[in-house]
């Protein structure tokens, strides 16, 4: 019953990194989100930032990178169900896309006020 329980769980880890590799391979935004994070992490180990920053980067990273894997998998789930063009569909889609601009933006926002000080001091 053990055994079986790990297999279980390692499948459903192998299924994730299957959707993850899946995503990753066709959807451009998911690759531009993915390296805008490697950039920020990059940041957040280069400047000393505290442990709270890091939290709240990390947090609104994976926030985005959710809320862009959730979006993806919406708009594959109504092409499946709606494959002609329906303008309620269209509607839909673009509501999700306005949720992940909302969080990048926020992101965007919270990246500005925590790097700015260092990337000031580093210029000027």
């Amino acid at each position: 019953m053990q055994n079986q329980k790990h297999k279980n769980i390692l499948k459903s880890f192998k299924t994730a990194w299957h959707g993850i590799d899946e995503t990753l391979v066709d959807e451009p935004a998911f690759k531009y989100f993915v390296i805008a994070a490697l950039v920020v992490i990059g940041a957040m180990l280069y400047f000393p930032t505290s442990r709270t920053e890091k939290g709240v980067l990390l947090t609104m990273i994976f926030a985005v990178l959710t809320l862009e894997l959730i979006n993806s998998a919406l708009e594959r789930f109504l092409d499946f169900l709606e494959p002609n063009s329906d303008p309620r569909v269209r509607t839909i889609k673009d509501l999700l896309a306005a949720i992940v601009l909302v969080a990048t933006l926020g992101a965007a926002a919270i990246g500005g006020l925590i790097f700015w000080p260092y990337v000031n001091a580093l210029l000027f």
